[in-house]
């Protein structure tokens, strides 16, 4: 009985972690370029049950069969397939139509600049006319993105006061001449990459970046790949789960209620 408490507990971590992550995707359900995650659950390695104690077989062990303590929290993954395109006619919008992530540079508190990787393409000019993101980071160029050099010569500077055309390749166009590329980069495997935070995402050690082939589209915005319906009804579904353990760990505290105030008397 006392395993069944075990086993009903770790089934509600699950179902709360699993919870988290659902809410987490919802609460970005409107965040440009956001990818959704998800979690797994496992099994606790399988152990051989023996019944100690037992003098009918000359006082040995007698096997009972392998168990398992319940469930435990599995891995957090990211969804990366590409989200709906949201039409905004504006020129400093842009989304990738394919795999791949924009390139910015980002500068942490501490001071230390290193090159951050998003799909959110809701980019402005900035007074001193460089190509930047809403939370001010500069959007690297082709060639800095290749490299992953943040430094300051591979910004993207535009003439703020005229009008630019973004082609499907990434390049600038001002003034019928290519002023830069837009720096587009992609990733052999997607598990060296690790969401940082600020919708950015880094790379880990062992990252090898290939180029990317998606296309550019200006006046669009790639939106989240969240679908709320589903996220609705599969919370729907943990919080059945969750209260179906709760209702496991009443019914064998009531077992063992009786156990011990009722049966311990006889």
């Amino acid at each position: 009985m006392v395993k069944g408490l075990y086993t009903a507990w770790s089934g509600m971590v699950n179902e709360m972690n699993q919870l988290d992550v659902m809410t987490n995707n919802l609460a970005n359900a409107d965040t440009n370029g956001y990818k959704k995650e998800g979690a797994t659950s496992q099994t606790f390695d399988e152990h051989l049950a023996v019944k100690i104690r037992d003098m009918s077989d000359d006082g040995l062990p007698v096997p009972l069969g392998r168990v398992t303590p319940g469930v435990m929290i599995g891995e957090t993954y990211t969804d990366y397939s590409q989200g709906s395109f949201r039409v905004t006619d504006s020129q400093y919008d842009v989304a990738l139509d394919g795999d791949g992530f924009f390139a910015v540079s980002f500068t942490s508190k501490d001071g230390v600049t290193t090159a951050k990787y998003t799909r959110d393409g809701a980019f402005t000019v900035n007074t001193d006319g460089y190509l930047v993101t809403k939370d001010g980071d500069y959007v690297l160029n082709q060639e800095g993105a290749r490299n992953g050099d943040p430094g300051a010569d591979n910004f993207i500077r535009l003439d703020p006061n005229q009008e630019f055309k973004i082609d499907e390749k990434g390049f600038i166009w001002q003034n019928d001449q290519i002023v830069d590329q837009l720096g587009t980069v992609d990733f052999e495997d997607y598990n060296y990459l690790e969401k940082y935070g600020e919708n950015l995402y880094q790379t880990v050690d062992g990252a090898v970046s290939t180029v990317s082939n998606a296309r550019v589209r200006q006046g669009y915005i790639e939106a989240s790949n969240v679908n709320v319906v589903s996220e609705m009804v599969n919370m729907i579904t943990i919080t059945r789960a969750y209260e179906s353990n709760q209702k496991v760990i009443q019914t064998v505290d009531g077992m063992l209620d009786k156990a011990v105030n009722n049966v311990g008397r006889v």
